[in-house]
Parts: C-alpha cells; structure tokens; sequence
C-alpha cells in the first residue's frame, strides 16, 4: 500500500465507524475504499465486513441488558436464523466470480440506498395493513441473513422494517436485537472468508483501527446531532456511492 492508499483507508474506517455508531451505512464508505485502492471486489467486501465487526460487536455489549423478544418471537430462533443467512451469504459470496460480483454491486449498492431511503417508512406503511405470524419472520429473517453475509448494506433497516410487521413490537425496543442478528450474521461471515484466505489483512487491520476510533466519537457526537442531518448525510453518501459505482461499471469506456 502507498501512503495515500493508507491515508483513505484511515477516512474512510473512521468516516464508517462514525456512520454505524449514528446510522448505520457503515461500509458505503470502507468498501468503495477498498475498491478504489485496487482490491478485488469479493475481497474488499470481505475485508470491509472484517474491520467494521468489532464495532458492531461492541454496540451489541452495550445493548445486551435491553435484549428483548422480538414481538414474541425468542432471541435464540432469531439468532439461529440470523447465523444460518450469514453462514450461507458468506459462503456464495466467497463462490461468487469477482467479475460477476463487478457488475452487482451498483445494484446491491441500489437497495441499499432504497432502504435507507424508504425501510422505515415502508415498514409503517405496511404495518398499518398487514400482520404477519412469527413463523414467516423467521423465514424472512434467514433471507436478511444470507443478504447480511453477501454484502449487509442497510440490513439492519431491513430487519426493522420487517419487524414492524408483527404484533405489538415498539420500534425502538427492537433496535438491541437489530443490532445483535447484524452482528452474529457478520460475525459467522467474518470466520468463513478469514478462514477462506479471502481478507487482505494489512488494509483491512488499517481500516479495522480507523472505525473503531470512528466509532467511539459517533458514539459521543451522535446523541446530539439532528436526526434529520445524520438521515441527509448518511443519503448523500449511500447514494453518491451507488452512483459512483453505476459510473464505472455502466459508464462510457
């Protein structure tokens, strides 16, 4: 890596660790990074999973007295469909051809940006026609979880908007158990592609100790900042990615 390379894996792992710890969105800014300095797409994708993990992991800590039944359904079938998903996103993306996974990611990047966009409404919209049993959820939960192992962008606003489906769930009673299913389906993505060979570890190590300093002043800053300017920055970020990304892949030679 040359000083530059290094200089914004440093931004773009703080710039994540700040984004997660308010918002979520976290790896729109250690992927691309990943890519731009040279690194193949499965690679960068693993290795940015890899450094934004252990801030999730230590969000998950903190929330660990808040856990709650997610609308009567138990964390312990939650967790299992979570870690299944992980287990089987990490496992196609790792059988996934860098070059077929090239022209995805501007649409991966796409429904991102579309459920940072549209999740939280989405779910209310539906809430207020539709319930639905756990069974389902569980089933649906597994699908986030392969989504969450492959790639995880907006994942976590995903589960909400799913969650909010159910009976008498309150939205920010389930953003501990959000946290912990992101976490453990990342968690089980992380050991397949470090056991895989497939982290490019001095970048990732680099990126890995800018999110967590990241992390911890998103953490400190994120309680005073208005919802409506964290919301404006995450957007301006994941959609300038996806175009950014749709640029190269479908843009002029």
């Amino acid at each position: 890596m040359t000083l530059a390379h290094i200089l914004l894996l440093l931004v773009a792992g703080f710039l994540g660790g700040t984004m997660n710890a308010i918002a979520g969105g976290g790896s729109f800014a250690t992927f691309p990074a990943m890519i731009f300095i040279g690194m193949p797409s499965v690679a960068a994708n693993a290795s940015s999973t890899v450094a934004l993990l252990p801030g999730g992991m230590t969000s998950a800590w903190a929330y660990r007295f808040d856990l709650r039944p997610v609308g009567g359904i138990g964390l312990a079938p939650m967790l299992a469909a979570s870690v299944a998903g992980g287990l089987t996103g990490a496992l196609l993306l790792l059988n996934t051809p860098s070059h077929a996974f090239d022209v995805m990611i501007p649409w991966l990047l796409a429904l991102a940006s579309l459920a940072f966009l549209f999740g939280g409404r989405a779910g209310a919209a539906l809430r207020r026609h539709l319930r639905i049993r756990p069974g389902p959820v569980l089933a649906v939960q597994y699908v986030l979880g392969i989504y969450g192992g492959y790639f995880g962008g907006a994942v976590g606003i995903m589960m909400m908007a799913a969650w909010s489906l159910l009976e008498n769930v309150t939205l920010k009673a389930l953003n501990p158990a959000k946290m912990v299913m992101v976490v453990a389906a990342n968690a089980i993505a992380v050991v397949c592609f470090a056991v895989a060979g497939a982290v490019i570890w001095p970048a990732t190590l680099v990126t890995l100790i800018a999110a967590i300093a990241g992390g911890y002043v998103g953490a400190r800053i994120g309680r005073f900042l208005p919802a409506r300017l964290v919301r404006a920055v995450v957007l301006c970020v994941t959609i300038g990615m996806t175009a950014v990304f749709f640029w190269r892949v479908y843009g002029p030679a």
